[in-house]
């Protein structure tokens, strides 16, 4: 089987779906077949994650992360301190993929229509004509999401959770890669609006990038004392490697033992005291999935314990609402995630 892999591995990402397919058509070995279709994914992982640390200097746990995401058909939330790259990031993935990327500046005049797009009258043929918004791309960055109203702000929910907009009426789809990359920075508050308990459940993962080590920011002077890195970087992967990425995560075997780990470790965040609102059912599938794409990752073809550990606070905390009263006492989302991911039982 090994020699078969090494195979695939020497064709491009979509030739060897091709392949694939054709030998699963002629009667091929399952499992052979499904081992080396997870070695191609994991070779196109590879290849963007190697791509952007290019530019994003001691970031590799925030690449993962980003990248399960991606993987795993979810939306990521950056919030951290201004001038720790999350803008850097964001425009190192869309670089490193051959697919349509806009961004969207959020300000406080910011509207609906300026995100979904706008019905235009022709005096040509006296007809309206809709012209669509940013939003109908594949990568999206929503910069600094908080400074919009929530009016705006939730211009993006049906996009997010259904993959399609309606405007004027009419239900119109999304590409089939959109992934949202939106930031924000914690720090500031006039000027912002926090975004709404349902805006925040649709973010599959939410975390932050922090700053790096001395010398991994002496390396990123050197890297940018002439031109910034982001100018040199090329794509790597196409539309059609991330959706392939996609579908070999689906396969990846999630145990019944873990998928009720999942749900129990999701449900407790309910009864902690101190938490107004705890998780929803969209946290345990954003999880069950997100650990899907790390296990891939990590070269598996089923979950483990600890991939669903490692991702239990991005993919849960933010999702929580706090009692003022835990607030003031210094709790946070974060640290009840951690205790309750401590607290609960693993299974064998």
């Amino acid at each position: 089987m090994s020699e078969r892999v090494e195979e695939l591995k020497a064709l491009s990402p979509v030739a060897a779906v091709q392949v694939l397919v054709s030998r699963v058509l002629a009667g091929a070995d399952p499992i052979s077949t499904a081992a080396a279709s997870h070695e191609a994914a994991r070779e196109i992982y590879q290849r963007i994650a190697t791509n952007i640390a290019k530019v994003m200097q001691g970031q590799a746990g925030a690449t993962r992360k980003l990248l399960a995401a991606l993987a795993s058909g979810g939306h990521v939330l950056l919030e951290d301190f201004p001038g720790t790259g999350k803008t850097t990031l964001a425009k190192a993935l869309a670089r490193s993929i051959d697919a349509q990327f806009k961004r969207i500046q959020f300000t406080p005049d910011l509207l609906p229509s300026d995100i979904l797009g706008v019905s235009i009258f022709s005096q040509r043929d006296q007809l309206f004509h809709f012209h669509e918004g940013p939003i109908f791309t594949n990568i999206l960055l929503a910069d600094e999401i908080n400074r919009a109203s929530p009016r705006t702000q939730s211009a993006l929910l049906e996009a997010m959770g259904e993959s399609q907009v309606s405007v004027d009426g009419e239900s119109r789809d999304l590409a089939g890669l959109f992934f949202v990359i939106a930031t924000e920075n914690p720090v500031e508050f006039r000027g912002t609006y926090p975004l709404p308990e349902a805006q925040m459940d649709r973010f599959a993962l939410q975390f932050a990038l922090g700053y790096v080590q001395s010398g991994e920011e002496v390396a990123i002077l050197t890297a940018q004392e002439h031109n910034h890195p982001l100018a040199d970087l090329k794509a790597c992967a196409s539309t059609a490697d991330v959706l392939l990425l996609r579908r070999a995560v689906e396969h990846v075997r999630f145990s019944d033992e873990l998928k009720r780990y999942v749900v129990d470790l999701v449900g407790a965040t309910r009864t902690v005291p101190g938490v107004q609102l705890g998780a929803s059912p969209r946290a345990s599938i954003s999880l069950m999935k997100a650990a899907q794409a790390l296990a891939l990752f990590d070269g598996l073809d089923f979950v483990t314990p600890e991939q669903i550990q490692e991702l239990a606070v991005p993919v849960i905390a933010h999702r929580l609402v706090m009692e003022p009263q835990a607030r003031f006492s210094g709790q946070t989302a974060r640290s009840i995630v951690e205790e309750v991911v401590k607290k609960q039982r693993v299974p064998a």
